[in-house]
């Protein structure tokens, strides 16, 4: 469960809301925010007996020590950077230096133990260069330890094939976002998995392919 999703229950009671969600049944939370959450997650994680594998939190231009000392901390492996904004997509000496930015975080984050990844959003699908996606360019450019964290619904929203997608980047793709809805670029709309305009099945089954790891992870 991606703890963005009851981030308004988080920021009012974030034990509870961890509590809650492991009384549903769930095992594992991908929180956000890493370094002002750390103290509540490192608490309530342990607590109601969660871990986090990955985390997404902004790394680029921050104190990256203190981010991926807290995420060694909070056990969690993959520290993925959520977003970086539609601008930066439609130029290759924007996307270049996007990845040489990512790669460097790589480095200060191999010292925690710890790895970068990356979320996307529509605009790295529906952004082309030479006929390919932003988002394909972009992880050609990536260290080779560097993951992608798929967003089914936002690659599907920007126009691509999610599965077809997912099937190409292969073990690139560390963790898949599952979620689920008429494809607005606003997010609204947005139903449980399976009700919506994303090929759901399709994507699990691409992704349970190629996943890094052999298997998915979602959220």
């Amino acid at each position: 469960m991606q703890l963005y999703s009851v981030r308004e229950a988080f920021a009012a009671d974030p034990d509870e809301t961890l509590r809650r969600l492991a009384a549903i049944g769930f095992t594992r939370v991908e929180p956000y925010g890493v370094v002002e959450n750390a103290s509540a997650l490192r608490a309530g994680l342990a607590a109601h007996g969660l871990s986090a594998p990955t985390a997404h939190a902004a790394v680029l231009g921050r104190d990256q020590n203190a981010v991926f000392a807290a995420a060694r901390e909070l056990g969690i492996g993959v520290v993925v950077e959520p977003l970086i904004p539609a601008s930066q997509w439609e130029a290759v000496e924007d996307i270049s230096a996007t990845a040489s930015g990512l790669n460097a975080a790589a480095e200060v984050a191999a010292g925690y133990g710890v790895r970068v990844g990356y979320h996307n959003h529509w605009w790295e699908l529906e952004s082309r260069i030479d006929g390919r996606s932003a988002l394909e360019v972009f992880a050609d450019l990536l260290s080779p330890e560097i993951v992608l964290e798929v967003d089914a619904y936002w690659a599907s929203a920007g126009g691509e094939d999610a599965p077809e997608l997912l099937r190409r980047l292969g073990e690139r793709v560390f963790a898949i976002h599952v979620k689920d809805g008429a494809l607005a670029t606003d997010a609204s709309g947005q139903v449980p998995a399976g009700r919506g305009s994303v090929p759901m099945r399709a994507v699990l089954a691409a992704g349970a392919g190629g996943v890094a790891g052999g298997g998915i992870r979602s959220a």
